[in-house]
């Protein structure tokens, strides 16, 4: 059983940055799609951006040029560097990885940006 584990949320100000972890369990090199996804409260999960096992990404329109998606093999970790944080973007984050054709949902972090 793979196991994501995120980490670095937390309460940022406008404008600000943070970069999110997501640390797995078995090697990522094996992942053949990876992603973040968020979820305000009260509100669906949506995509962030993705990042395929050939490196393609992916960014949704509201953080493009704000948010980078990227891994480590080595370190078999996921990253999400967010810069010019608004409000809009405090949600409860979460890493999503597809490895050898299953699915897997990290536990989630939050990020809170004041305005």
């Amino acid at each position: 059983q793979v196991q994501l584990v995120e980490s670095g949320g937390g309460l940022v100000e406008f404008g600000g940055s943070r970069k999110l972890s997501c640390a797995a369990s078995e090697s990522s090199g094996s992942a053949t799609y990876m992603a973040w996804y968020r979820q305000p409260y009260g509100k669906t999960r949506e995509l962030v951006a993705s990042i395929t096992g050939g490196g393609s990404t992916n960014y949704a329109e509201s953080v493009k040029g704000r948010f980078t998606i990227g891994r480590d093999n080595f370190l078999n970790t996921l990253f999400l560097q967010m810069s010019g944080l608004r409000p809009e973007d405090t949600a409860l984050y979460y890493c999503y990885e597809v490895i050898n054709g299953i699915g897997y949902w990290g536990q989630g972090t939050q990020v809170t940006v004041s305005s």
